[in-house]
């Protein structure tokens, strides 16, 4: 005859009492149940953050024979992409990494519904061992060299140790807890780039214009009188939209009528803390209806539009940079320069600061580009010297938090640059373990051979 037991007598017996038989025919003692102390892992290289740098430095190290470990927080990889929507994947650069993760996703119109799973495919297919769910909390010092990390997860506090531990979570958490100096903001007042939250749209009618920058805005006309810019601007000036909203950004997705929409914007709160993360996911998810109400009312094609799809997470676009050996400064990408070190080849990206104390750029705001414009860059290398942290040894970081000033982030943290950052430095890690050296004394001919022939 079998036994029965309801939730109270379940809730007394785990005072102590091995339940055998309770549930079906395991058997458990009342420790199985309760315990939260967490697992030991480890690995020879660890990845923490799962988003296009995290995932191209995972896959990249265990091509080249290492034992990988990927950790991620949200129970989806692919970062800002997918738990975001940050959607369509920006940015140009010379690497056969990138494009091959293009061939399979499906390039920059990717589909988000689908893209992380191309990623955990490529992982796995390479060796990488992937956790979902697992938050890290901090670093594991001997010294000034981390060799390893400790997560939180459902299961508890678990250790992870390591030969080399790979930051790329964007916002240099595991860096800045080990004690590697950065800096945040932009001189002067120490504001950051923007949060937003990207939306999705459908019922867009086929003769729709789509606009997705303010030199578009500014060209896109609307009827003989008006263009996209100053119906914008004016319903900005009268309150119809949020102070801080100067432009809305529009991107035909790959089904018919349905757009991605880029135009919330909450300024002067740090996607480092908790309460400024909270403050602006919510005024941000208000700010969306707002906006909706508003195209519906002045954008021809757009009059039912209806959101189909918010995204998760907010948007952060600028936190933490870490001071590397080198940094990588606005006169290297205006010029185009060329590193001997070169991790990264031919970047190509607008030097595009979303306006830290207003709408629009944060450059060129005049009468006449009322919401400014971005600057311009020449196809620009990134060196290998700024994804090597100051003072702590056994970390390499990657991702829009390696070392570079407010305005050369703004060029390189789109993802398909900071996916050619990772490529380069899961490669770096997996070389320098292989011939039992330091990144910084790694042979960047061997390292510039595997990335770009």
């Amino acid at each position: 005859m079998t036994s029965k037991i309801n939730r109270r007598q379940l809730i007394g017996a785990i005072g102590g009492v091995s339940l055998t038989g309770v549930l079906g025919n395991e058997s458990f003692s009342a420790q199985t149940v309760i315990s939260n102390s967490g697992r030991n892992f480890e690995t020879e290289i660890l990845v923490c953050g799962g988003g296009p740098a995290g995932f191209a430095a995972a896959t990249n190290a265990a091509r080249l024979g290492r034992k990988v470990l990927i950790l991620e927080r949200y129970g989806r990889l692919g970062g800002m992409g997918i738990c975001a929507r940050v959607w369509p994947l920006m940015g140009g650069v010379q690497s056969p990494f990138v494009k091959e993760v293009h061939d399979k996703i499906g390039g920059n119109g990717f589909d988000p519904e689908r893209a992380d799973l191309h990623y955990a495919d490529l992982l796995e297919q390479a060796g990488a061992k992937i956790l979902l769910h697992n938050w890290v909390t901090e670093p594991i010092m001997e010294g000034n060299r981390i060799v390893g990390v400790k997560t939180v997860s459902k299961e508890g506090i678990h250790t992870v140790s390591a030969n080399l531990v790979i930051d790329a979570t964007g916002d240099a958490d595991v860096a800045a807890n080990a004690g590697v100096p950065f800096e945040m903001g932009r001189e002067g007042d120490g504001l950051v780039q923007p949060m937003s939250i990207m939306f999705a749209v459908e019922g867009v009618a086929d003769n729709a214009q789509y606009c997705g920058s303010e030199e578009a805005a500014r060209a896109t006309s609307i009827d003989n009188n008006e263009t996209w810019e100053t119906v914008t601007t004016r319903a900005q000036k009268n309150g119809e939209l949020p102070e801080t909203v100067g432009v809305v950004r529009t991107y035909k997705m790959g089904r018919r009528g349905k757009a991605c929409v880029n135009a919330t914007q909450i300024n002067g709160l740090f996607g480092t803390k908790v309460e400024d993360l909270t403050n602006a996911e919510l005024q941000c998810r208000r700010q969306v209806f707002q906006i909706v109400d508003f195209m519906r009312k002045y954008f021809p094609g757009y009059e039912n539009i209806y959101v189909s799809h918010m995204p998760s997470v907010i948007g952060v676009r600028e936190t933490r940079r870490i001071c590397g050996l080198e940094q990588l400064k606005r006169e290297d990408l205006v010029s185009g320069r060329k590193w001997d070190n070169a991790i990264v080849r031919e970047a190509r990206f607008s030097l595009d600061i979303h306006n830290p104390a207003g709408g629009g750029q944060a450059e060129n705001q005049n009468q006449k580009q009322v919401q400014g414009t971005a600057g311009k860059v020449k196809p620009y290398d990134i060196p290998a010297t700024c994804v090597i942290p100051q003072k702590i040894d056994g970390l390499l970081v990657a991702g829009r938090c390696i070392s570079g000033s407010h305005e050369a982030h703004s060029s390189y943290r789109v993802q398909n640059i900071c996916m050619a950052i990772g490529a380069g430095v899961g490669t770096l890690a997996a070389v320098a373990l292989n011939d039992h050296t330091t990144p910084a004394n790694t042979d960047m001919k061997k390292i510039q051979k595997i990335l770009f022939q």
